[in-house]
């Protein structure tokens, strides 16, 4: 993949895999240079405004009220809790995330199927946090203000299946401070230039373009985004236009056990090889929000 038009430099593969909500998700791999950064480091205005609009979807019970204006994200170390060999990117940074998800309407928030059930609403097993990114390579993202931390009020739309995989979530407030993404009219197609917004492997806020539409097969399409388990659920935009054209659920096997360390490394794969990150049809969720 081409280096991140983004920003200056960029850094290394990390990958992670996790069970999320009931079932366990397929996890997500590197494809040529690893495209990820932080959105401090992004130096487009534009994208930074469209980072804005993504959540990490996060277990209520690492969500805390500090009763003060702000609520306390409790974390861990990415390194150790993966046991990611040392020389691994990331490997100091705060991990949270279950999946990630983005803003498309007032109150609204699209994401994947597999990442929230209507069991997961009813008892408020998720918390939806803006914000949750670092602010420069040593900070990052302990206490959210109480208006960037919400809670799901009702699954709008859902579906999780063997070829579709995407939910439309209700919050229990309208957002405010944030933007209202554009989702793209018409389906991606073969050759188009993608990136992808979102929380791999848990991580605060990373930006990966470089990448493009693979195949169109209808209910999604497969790319060569670099992505991991908790960007299921992230926006995936059209680099010429930054509307939306569909949400990252699934893709290649990430992590390599390095015997002779001891120790997890990152799964590469070129281009064009290995089976590809599917991207669910962004048409799913137009279809809901025009119903």
């Amino acid at each position: 993949m081409k280096r991140n038009s983004f920003v200056a430099t960029i850094s290394v593969a990390v990958l992670a895999t996790f069970s999320v909500g009931f079932v366990n998700v397929t996890p997500k791999v590197i494809y040529g240079d690893d495209n990820r950064v932080d959105v401090y480091e992004v130096t487009r205005s534009d994208i930074r405004d469209i980072a804005d609009s993504t959540v990490a979807l996060i277990p209520s019970r690492d969500v805390v009220n500090k009763n003060n204006g702000y609520f306390e994200i409790l974390t861990e170390k990415y390194g150790t809790q993966m046991n990611l060999c040392a020389d691994e990117p990331y490997y100091h940074q705060p991990v949270a995330a279950n999946c990630s998800g983005s803003l498309v309407g007032e109150d609204l928030i699209a994401t994947a199927g597999h990442c929230i059930s209507a069991s997961d609403c009813i008892n408020n097993s998720y918390s939806f946090v803006f914000g949750f990114k670092m602010t420069d390579a040593k900070t990052g993202p302990q206490m959210i203000s109480t208006d960037d931390v919400f809670t799901c009020k009702e699954i709008v739309a859902r579906e999780y299946t063997g070829s579709q995989d995407y939910a439309l979530v209700r919050l229990d407030r309208a957002v405010r401070g944030h933007r209202v993404l554009k989702l793209q009219q018409t389906p991606a197609q073969p050759g188009d230039q993608i990136y992808v917004v979102g929380h791999p492997a848990g991580l605060p806020t990373k930006v990966a373009d470089g990448a493009e539409v693979r195949a169109q097969n209808g209910n999604y399409f497969s790319s060569n985004l670099d992505t991991y388990g908790g960007n299921s659920g992230s926006a995936v935009f059209n680099a010429a236009t930054n509307e939306v054209v569909g949400i990252l659920v699934r893709g290649a096997q990430d992590f390599a056990y390095d015997r002779a360390n001891k120790c997890t490394r990152s799964n590469v794969c070129t281009n064009d090889s290995c089976r590809g990150e599917d991207v669910t049809n962004i048409s799913y969720i137009v279809q809901a929000l025009n119903q």
